[in-house]
């Protein structure tokens, strides 16, 4: 059985690599499939397709350039759910100036819990997995493991506000033998103020709506299809709706990817985009109204597979054929003639990597090289 992973988000993430498209049809021959392979999965964030967010990386890598000539640097980026934060550390954390430093990717659950994140950092940093258990051994390991190197680490999605909280996770990962850079994604600037050191927290701001239409067109395939003409105006509509947010943008892409001309008219003149859907501070209406036009046009087949998912708290993480088995288990899967019931199942994950809901990482950014995939989840 291959080991890939599924980790379960509750919190928005951002999708950057290109997908299988994949279109599941409900109507009179609901069972029908189709696909088109112009996307591939890529487990790498390719800078082409980042829109509005290299000329911005830049900068930080210059700023985090200066600042390794301190021995402790924290970095925290901040700006609303669905913005582009996680996008915007992976390609920091892929970045070529870093191929010298021990790299270590802990995405952090909104209880923030101090054990499991130094779990992470020593298996990360470990060659082979440490047998103590009791604290002080635990301790004593994080503390050689950081001694005498260069590191850099992502603590992705920090929710956690407590000022004396934060110390300690300051204090747990400081040595001063070595130098650490650590980047901090949170959608609070609350947070990115306290957990900053030598170096001012950075707000990443929205896309203009060109930008937002530029990753509509990239995801729906817009420039090959033959009626592009008469889809520019609503496309573009579409977009100013995104409000700036990538997640908006990218989700619906691919939802717009297999419609028609009067499907574009649907989505543009929703009223979805007018009704308030939640009260949270994190995430904006237009990226859940987004994400609610996603999940309505969904296969009958996929809702409860993915609905399914809302059972594991954020942060989980589980071999994808086990939640593949279960997905069968449970009888959520209807098969085909052309398609076992795994294979079905594969098709699903990758429909939902194109939505957005899933998110294919990097191999170094696991505990193990192996893919990981994130989900997005509200």
């Amino acid at each position: 059985m291959h080991n890939n992973k599924i980790e379960m988000k509750m919190v928005s993430k951002d999708i950057t690599c290109p997908q299988h498209n994949i279109n599941l049809r409900s109507g009179p021959s609901c069972n029908e499939l189709e696909f088109d392979d112009a996307w591939e999965t890529s487990s790498d964030v390719a800078e082409e397709l980042i829109v509005g967010r290299i000329e911005e990386k830049e900068k930080i890598m210059i700023a985090l350039l200066e600042g390794m000539s301190k021995k402790f640097v924290i970095f925290p980026i901040h700006g609303i759910g669905g913005i582009g934060k996680t996008t915007f550390a992976r390609l920091i954390y892929n970045d070529p100036k870093f191929n010298c430093y021990s790299q270590v990717w802990v995405d952090v659950t909104r209880r923030f819990d101090l054990n499991k994140i130094r779990d992470s950092i020593i298996a990360q940093l470990s060659t082979k997995e440490s047998l103590a258990s009791e604290r002080e051994k635990i301790h004593c390991s994080l503390v050689k493991l950081l001694s005498g190197k260069k590191i850099l680490i992502v603590l992705d999605d920090l929710w956690e506000d407590n000022q004396f909280q934060i110390q300690e996770l300051k204090d747990m990962i400081y040595h001063d033998k070595s130098n650490i850079i650590i980047l901090v994604t949170t959608w609070s600037e609350l947070v990115a103020e306290r957990i900053c050191t030598n170096l001012l927290p950075y707000k990443i701001l929205p896309l203009t709506n060109d930008m937002c239409w530029d990753i509509i067109k990239q995801r729906s395939g817009f420039e090959d299809r033959g009626d592009k003409e008469q889809l520019m105006d609503i496309g573009q509509d579409i977009a100013q709706k995104c409000g700036g947010v990538a997640l908006a943008a990218l989700s619906l892409g691919f939802t717009l990817r297999s419609m028609n001309f009067d499907q574009w008219m649907k989505v543009k003149d929703s009223d979805i985009w007018n009704v308030p859907i939640s009260n949270d501070l994190s995430m904006p209406n237009h990226v859940l109204a987004s994400l609610e036009l996603s999940y309505s046009y969904m296969s009958p087949f996929l809702k409860p597979c993915f609905t399914y998912c809302a059972m594991f708290p954020k942060g989980h993480k589980i071999v994808k054929d086990d939640l593949i088995y279960q997905w069968i288990s449970l009888g959520f899967i209807n098969p085909t003639k052309l398609l076992s019931n795994k294979q079905l199942c594969e098709k699903y994950i990758m429909q939902l990597l194109g939505l957005s809901f899933f998110q294919q990482l990097p191999p170094k950014v696991c505990y193990i090289n192996i893919p990981i995939l994130h989900m997005n989840f509200y």
